[in-house]
């Protein structure tokens, strides 16, 4: 069971389904480097590098889950949501995903298509929907920042892990017996306990940046009803 889990190895999914993944994959990140490049600016583009580079760094730490027998790490979705938005935030996930896999062998090569599907499209495009969410009907202060940070992270991570659930349902390398529902069950239960864990960096993480600028949060400064309110009570801005 220590394989069945995010950062997938070769040969947990079989050669075909890995192959579909690594198209959805492809064709995902395309269109993300097209619709980021409408909002790439000043701003965005060093705040881009430090958020992978941040990532990068705190997914070499692991935290362990005692009562699931395993560890965890921030994957990082619901960070860069937050931060850069939707479409450059799922590049930074990527690029950190294809430096691990390629030069410290965590994760499967052929496995990126899934492991880019699961942790950087599905982790921060759920993220992102509830970071929008959110931020329409919680206070704009730093408690309903860190509500949204912590529940998009939380939700985020078990939605990743349940992509890898739907992933081995389609293609997994081992006989479970038809028996998906309770590797569903043990990978939802040990990746909330991971998810809260993501919560609280990802909270704090958040929060730091914007009482310092909250003009660099992608969050508090995107176009519609919910960026209508004025951000000072967060940031403290004079």
């Amino acid at each position: 069971m220590e394989n069945l889990a995010m950062h997938i190895s070769n040969g947990i999914v079989n050669g075909p389904v890995a192959a579909v993944f690594a198209v959805i994959a492809l064709a995902a990140m395309v269109l993300c480097v097209r619709r980021g490049r409408q909002h790439l600016d000043d701003r965005l583009a060093p705040m881009a590098g430090l958020v992978a580079a941040f990532i990068f760094a705190v997914q070499m730490l692991n935290f362990p889950i005692f009562t699931a027998g395993v560890s965890g790490h921030l994957l990082g979705g619901a960070l860069a949501a937050l931060l850069v938005g939707p479409w450059v935030g799922a590049l930074c996930v990527a690029v950190v995903l294809i430096v691990q896999a390629l030069v410290f062998g965590d994760g499967g090569v052929a496995m990126l298509g899934l492991n880019i599907t699961n942790m950087a499209i599905i982790g921060t495009a759920v993220a992102y929907l509830l970071i929008a969410a959110l931020l329409r009907i919680l206070p704009r202060t730093p408690a309903g920042l860190a509500v949204t940070a912590f529940v998009s992270a939380l939700v985020s991570v078990v939605a990743a892990a349940l992509g890898f659930v739907v992933q081995y349902q389609l293609g997994g390398t081992a006989d479970l017996g038809g028996n998906i529902a309770a590797l569903a069950g043990t990978i939802a239960v040990s990746h909330l306990l991971i998810g809260i864990g993501e919560g609280l960096i990802t909270a704090m993480t958040v929060l730091t940046v914007a009482k310092a600028r909250p003009d660099l949060v992608y969050a508090l400064r995107a176009r519609g009803p919910a960026a209508s309110a004025p951000v000072p009570a967060v940031g403290g801005v004079r």
